[in-house]
C-alpha cells in the first residue's frame, strides 16, 4: 500500500522550512530558552550549540561529555543527557555540573538519551543503549525513568525495545514516547505519585523509527523519523509527514511566539513555522 503522507499542511506552514545553520556533525537535542536563544548538541563532535536570530551559531560548551537530550528545569537550568558519562547532569547557576541520575537501584545507567520535565518538577528521561559497549553495561532492559523532588531516580517502564525522544501532553496526564526499534510512539498515562501506567499505541512510523518530539498547545505530536516530521493528533489521527532535506533526530519549539518548530537534522539546523505554538519544557 502507497504511503499517505497526509496533509501537514494543517500544523505546519510548507513554505517556510529553511536551513538556518549547517556543518555539524550530528545535531541534537535542540531546546529554546525563554531569553530568545536555540541550543542543541553535536554529539560527536562533542559540543552544545548555541543559535540566537541576526547573530547565528556559536559554541556554547566544550566538552559537552557527547551530550544528547537538553532541557530546562522549572528554575531555568539546563539538564543534559550525557553519553559519554552516561549520566544526566544540572548546569548550576554558578556554571557548575551536577550529576543527578548516574545509577538506579545500583546499577549504572545505560546511557540517558532524550528527557523533559513537568510543571511540578518531575523529570523523565529514557536510556536505550546507543552509547554504551555491549560489555559495559550494567542493566539488561532499555528503561524510562523518572525523578521526583526527593532526587531518587524510579524505573518507570522497562518494556520498550529502544527507547528514544518523550515529550508530555498538555495536561501532563499522557507522556509520549519513542520507540526506534518498533517503529512506533508510545502514549503511556502518567500516574498520581509521577510513574507510568499501561501504554497504548499514538502511532507506527514506516521506513525507520522514531526519534525526538515535542506537542502544541492543541496536544498534536511532532515525532522525528525517517524523511522528515510525522504529526499525529492527540487521538492518534495520522495529520501528516513535513519531508525535510535531511532526516532529522530532534525538534523543539521556539521564537517569541513558540510557533517556530527548530528542527536537527544531520548536519544542519532547520526551522519551520507552524500554525500552533509548543508546549515548552516545565510551563517556565
Amino acid at each position: 500500500m502507497a504511503f499517505d503522507a497526509g496533509h501537514p499542511e494543517k500544523v505546519f506552514d510548507t513554505t517556510s522550512l529553511t536551513k538556518i545553520c549547517g556543518g555539524f556533525q550530528f545535531t541534537e537535542g535542540p531546546v529554546w530558552h525563554p531569553d530568545g536563544y536555540l541550543l542543541f548538541t553535536d554529539i560527536p563532535a562533542n559540543r552544545i550549540n548555541r543559535w540566537e536570530p541576526g547573530k547565528g551559531c556559536s559554541l556554547y560548551r566544550e566538552p559537552s561529555n557527547n551530550s544528547n537530550g537538553l532541557t530546562f528545569d522549572r528554575k531555568g537550568r539546563l539538564l543534559a543527557c550525557e553519553h559519554g558519562t552516561r549520566r544526566v547532569t544540572r548546569t548550576q547557576a554558578d556554571g557548575t555540573v551536577v550529576a543527578i541520575a548516574e545509577t538506579c537501584e545500583g546499577k549504572r545507567l545505560n546511557s540517558p538519551n532524550d528527557i523533559t520535565v513537568s510543571s511540578d518538577g518531575t523529570i523523565y528521561f529514557t536510556d536505550p543503549p546507543y552509547g554504551v559497549a555491549s560489555g559495559d553495561r550494567e542493566i539488561d532492559f532499555q528503561g524510562v525513568y523518572y525523578i521526583k523532588q526527593d532526587g531518587q531516580v524510579r524505573l518507570g517502564y522497562s518494556g520498550m525495545n529502544r527507547p528514544n525522544g518523550l515529550a508530555l501532553s498538555p495536561d501532563e496526564k499522557i507522556l509520549y514516547v519513542s520507540d526506534t526499534e518498533a517503529m512506533e510512539v508510545l502514549a503511556f498515562p502518567v500516574l498520581p505519585e509521577g510513574g507510568l501506567g499501561q501504554p497504548k499505541t499514538l502511532g507506527k512510523l514506516d521506513g525507520s523509527g522514531a526519534d525526538g518530539m515535542k506537542v502544541d498547545t492543541e496536544g498534536n505530536a511532532y515525532v522525528t523519523g525517517p524523511r522528515g516530521i510525522w504529526v499525529w493528533d492527540a487521538r492518534g489521527e495520522w495529520i501528516g509527514l513535513l519531508e525535510t532535506p535531511e532526516d532529522p533526530a530532534n525538534c523543539a519549539f521556539g521564537g517569541p511566539d513558540s510557533k517556530t518548530l527548530f528542527i536537527t537534522a544531520r548536519t544542519s539546523l532547520y526551522q519551520v513555522r507552524c500554525l500552533y505554538p509548543g508546549i515548552h519544557p516545565s510551563g517556565w
